[in-house]
């Protein structure tokens, strides 16, 4: 008697388990049939065809063929020569490039910290603030650069300036939330401190919020001035400046070689600015890092 009751434990435990188990495989087989399903869709509505791809895939190598100049062994410098013919003016084009992203950058820095602390659910004093301020957020952030420079194009007109203002709201929306999300992870302890010695709100975000966030913060900003030499290229093909215009010229004027001597510069322009801004955030950490 006393054998069968011990057993009865371990057997009610083993069939639970086993419950489980099936229960589990029933939800994982559910979740790839809808996986399978979504695939399907998505593939059917995006027209993803195994047959077109190989029918194209041969047409890419041409077009590449097109675009890349021949240069000869014995006359590589005046093949090259005559490859950048318009080097110097491309360079002035990717500086107005370089310019838009830095300035739409550090303007979308700013759209962002005005609008984090209150974006933050452990922060904002308010619920309607903290709602209010997601919002924004989600507004500027969910529309691509490349709308925002068509809008800001027809009512500034050609050149930087549209182009500045379309990585600006966006990098604020993009930003303020990461931002957010990394006050809403901060040790609430310094802050409860500085409350309860006084502090108003804003002391509470100068003294116990920005010293725990600052190196995140300066990462993700990092990260944003990557993504945005990229965004300035590319809002150039709407009339918004930079290297992005002329690249949409030569595109449409069919001048295959300028193509691709703009397109090499520009993925010359935006590694060296990757490494240099990664270098730039590692040095920043370990610098925290030792100070601590």
């Amino acid at each position: 008697m006393s054998v069968t009751t011990a057993q009865d434990p371990v057997t009610a435990f083993e069939r639970a388990r086993g419950e489980r188990r099936r229960a589990r495989r029933s939800k994982d087989i559910l979740l790839a049939i809808l996986f399978a399903a979504a695939f399907a869709f998505s593939a059917v509505v995006g027209e993803v065809s195994p047959a077109a791809l190989l029918d194209g895939f041969p047409r890419l190598f041409d077009y590449l063929a097109d675009i890349v100049p021949t240069v000869r062994a014995g006359h590589a410098a005046a093949d090259l020569r005559e490859w950048f013919w318009a080097f110097p003016k491309w360079l002035a084009l990717l500086g107005d490039t370089l310019v838009i992203a830095f300035l739409g950058t550090l303007l979308g820095t700013g759209g962002a910290l005005a609008l984090c602390f209150a974006g933050s659910r452990n922060l904002a004093t308010r619920r309607w603030i903290y709602f209010a301020a997601r919002r924004l957020t989600e507004i500027a952030r969910a529309v691509p650069e490349l709308v925002y420079a068509m809008i800001f194009v027809f009512a500034f007109g050609l050149g930087p300036l549209p182009g500045v203002l379309a990585i600006t709201v966006h990098s604020a929306g993009a930003l303020g939330k990461l931002f957010a999300e990394v006050n809403e992870n901060i040790d609430m302890g310094p802050v409860d401190g500085v409350r309860a010695a006084g502090g108003n709100w804003f002391q509470i975000v100068r003294l116990a919020v920005v010293p725990q966030v600052l190196p995140n913060y300066l990462s993700y900003a990092l990260l944003r001035f990557e993504i945005n030499v990229r965004s300035a290229a590319v809002v150039g093909f709407v009339g918004a400046g930079g290297i992005g215009q002329e690249l949409m010229f030569v595109i449409r004027q069919f001048v295959y070689t300028d193509i691709s001597a703009i397109v090499l510069m520009i993925v010359a322009t935006v590694t060296l600015i990757d490494v240099s801004c990664e270098k730039l955030r590692h040095r920043f950490i370990a610098g925290q890092g030792g100070a601590q």
